[in-house]
């Protein structure tokens, strides 16, 4: 049986991973996903278990320190991760599984994986990145600035990722990363 194939969304905080990932899934039903687990609280309208694995920093820690994580990283105080049982299953059920994670963690599965297809989603400018973090409503002004350093750190690595893609106009971005995952497919 084929393995399925490993594809990564990563880009800053606020650059619209999450909207992405969402319409991907909707719109290409044979990807699967892997929930990823965190230590921060939950925003509104989250589902443990759906949205992610809310737990406390000790079982975060006990979970990266027994390899039961594929990437892990901090960030803005709050640690993320990704099961790595649920994700090697469907990739090796011949499954393709879409991965929404930060740059760090992105980097760390590139390297364990080489074969997996990572896509960098860059905002139009650091401007309109900010507008959208304060637009979430979510975060302090000091942890907007904080997303916004962190931001500008991760842009200057886009260049270590397989595609760049620009999300100005959420349909085209999302329809790049279509023809990115279908050309990947074709060329296995």
């Amino acid at each position: 049986m084929k393995k399925g194939l490993l594809i990564v969304l990563s880009g800053p905080s606020g650059v619209g991973k999450g909207t992405m990932y969402s319409r991907l899934l909707k719109l290409l039903p044979d990807l699967t996903v892997s929930v990823s687990v965190t230590t921060r609280p939950p925003r509104d309208g989250e589902i443990d278990g759906v949205h992610y694995y809310f737990v406390s920093r000790e079982k975060f820690l006990e979970m990266r320190d027994s390899g039961m994580l594929l990437e892990s990283a901090e960030t803005v105080g709050n640690f993320y991760g990704t099961p790595k049982a649920p994700v090697l299953e469907k990739l090796d059920a011949g499954r393709d599984v879409l991965l929404e994670i930060d740059v760090k963690g992105a980097r760390q599965i590139k390297q364990a994986y080489p074969d997996c297809v990572t896509v960098f989603v860059l905002p139009p400018s650091v401007e309109e990145l900010r507008r959208r973090l304060i637009g979430r409503g979510t975060e302090s002004e000091e942890q907007v600035g904080a997303r916004l350093a962190l931001a500008k750190s991760e842009i200057e690595q886009s260049g270590l990722f397989d595609y760049r893609v620009v999300n100005e106009d959420i349909d085209v971005a999302v329809g790049e990363v279509i023809k990115i995952i279908e050309n990947s497919k074709r060329s296995e």
